[in-house]
């Protein structure tokens, strides 16, 4: 089970029209997907083996950071919801918050929001955004980094009694935020959240994460 499954699944589940991804980075999660309008967001230039894909009609890339494009293209989903958002961006616990409630405005009723790099291995490569200079620096650094996206989760299980999360146990942790009844409450303050430290997540992790065998993706299907 991986990112790409996951996502057309979900697209396929809900007869879905729009695709959002954010981080499309070199096309790895997003040119494989089959939807009628796609949309990617990445601070970097498209390569030029993948500028010809886009075409600005049906197909349409955006360079700047997900706050510029919702503050200023979000027009384009008034006629056309969102059906399926991939989160991959900046993984950094504010800025992926971020990117998720901006998703959640323009959601379609049943559309579903996917986030990558939920449930890293190691503490290392979950590093925060303000440590990772010095992470670098680290002879256990070996360029993979997830950050703190994972207190995000935290943070919308919380603060959200309307919206139900879990996190799929493959592909660095798979999140799955839908509109709905929660299947629980956590009760941490954003204090809280920010001095959560890696080990807290690995011990508790399975609660904190509200953590799902990848099996379960198929009975989440039935449902939507």
């Amino acid at each position: 089970m991986n990112r790409i499954d996951v996502v057309q699944k979900t697209l396929d589940k809900i007869n879905g029209k729009v695709y959002l991804e954010i981080g499309v980075e070199n096309g790895v999660s997003f040119l494989p997907i089959s939807a009628e309008i796609k949309v990617g967001i990445d601070i970097l230039p498209l390569n030029e083996n993948i500028k010809k894909y886009f075409d600005g009609k049906s197909k349409i890339y955006f360079q700047m950071n997900s706050d510029e494009f919702f503050n200023n293209y979000k027009d384009i989903f008034e006629d056309y919801k969102i059906d399926v958002a991939f989160i991959d961006g900046f993984h950094g616990y504010e800025q992926s918050l971020k990117d998720v409630e901006n998703c959640l405005n323009y959601l379609s009723k049943k559309g579903v929001i996917i986030m990558h790099d939920c449930n890293p291995p190691s503490e290392i490569i979950a590093t925060p955004p303000s440590l990772l200079e010095s992470a670098r620096k680290s002879p256990k650094w070996n360029g993979t980094w997830t950050g703190d996206v994972w207190k995000t989760i935290v943070h919308l299980r919380s603060f959200r009694n309307n919206l139900n999360i879990f996190v799929l146990n493959c592909d660095w942790g798979l999140r799955i935020i839908t509109k709905g009844k929660s299947e629980g409450i956590l009760n941490y303050s954003v204090k809280d959240i920010k001095k959560m430290s890696y080990f807290q997540l690995d011990e508790d992790g399975e609660e904190l994460l509200n953590l799902k065998e990848p099996g379960y993706f198929y009975k989440f299907l039935e449902k939507i």
